[in-house]
């Protein structure tokens, strides 16, 4: 579960929600963004135990320049907080409602290859972390903390993991969404989409899945 997260920015242009993240990621907050149900970009980051160390690190931030106003995201309010007692699949529909939010988006980031998957793998921990639940950055860090989930068991929210760089070694992930599908970060730059794991491509070099959450999540 995640802790205290500090949420910063509100901008109507994505370039600026991406250079904050990145300036914020060169000092080794591990950001991230996403869209706002009102349409604005905005930043989040931090994972911190208590409210008290959220305030102290948002309040240095902000008298270095480096942020302006913030707000501090509690755990409470993450989805795996207010449905972690419910067992009809609701914070499962979350997560795939959170990934249906970046569709379109073309996604960036920065501090790591497009060969470690870090581009896809950013987007499975953003949407994880928007729910309050707290996954590893890398797509093979992801794929090892996860629990092994056959094909043909996966669940909305399980991640989906390729091997997409000609061996056997994972480099890709997406997001399941029921009935076969599943939402990625293809490459840098480019928007984010839905595709079936019965496309050809994927189902070729298709490695395995993993889940984080309970069978009725």
């Amino acid at each position: 579960m995640l802790g205290h997260t500090i949420q910063v920015g509100a901008f109507a242009e994505l370039d600026n929600a991406v250079r904050l993240m990145q300036k914020l990621d060169g000092l080794g907050l591990d950001a991230y963004y996403y869209r706002h149900a009102g349409g604005l970009y905005k930043v989040r980051f931090g994972n911190f135990p208590s409210r008290k160390e959220a305030q102290v690190r948002a309040t240095q931030l902000r008298k270095a320049g480096v942020i302006e106003e913030f707000y501090l995201v509690a755990p409470g309010e993450f989805a795996a907080a207010r449905f972690r007692h419910y067992r009809d699949g609701t914070l499962r529909r979350m997560l795939v409602s959170t990934a249906e939010g970046f569709l379109g988006i073309p996604y960036e980031w920065g501090g790591e290859s497009v060969e470690t998957g870090f581009d896809c793998s950013g987007l499975a921990m953003t949407v994880y972390k928007l729910n309050g639940l707290n996954l590893p950055r890398n797509s093979m860090a992801q794929y090892q903390a996860g629990s092994p989930v056959d094909r043909d068991d996966l669940a909305p929210g399980d991640l989906v993991f390729f091997a997409t760089n000609g061996d056997s070694a994972v480099s890709h992930v997406g997001i399941y969404t029921g009935n076969g599908g599943f939402i990625h970060a293809p490459k840098r730059g480019e928007p984010i989409r839905q595709s079936s794991l019965r496309n050809g491509y994927f189902d070729g070099c298709y490695v395995g899945a993993r889940t984080y959450l309970g069978k009725d999540g």
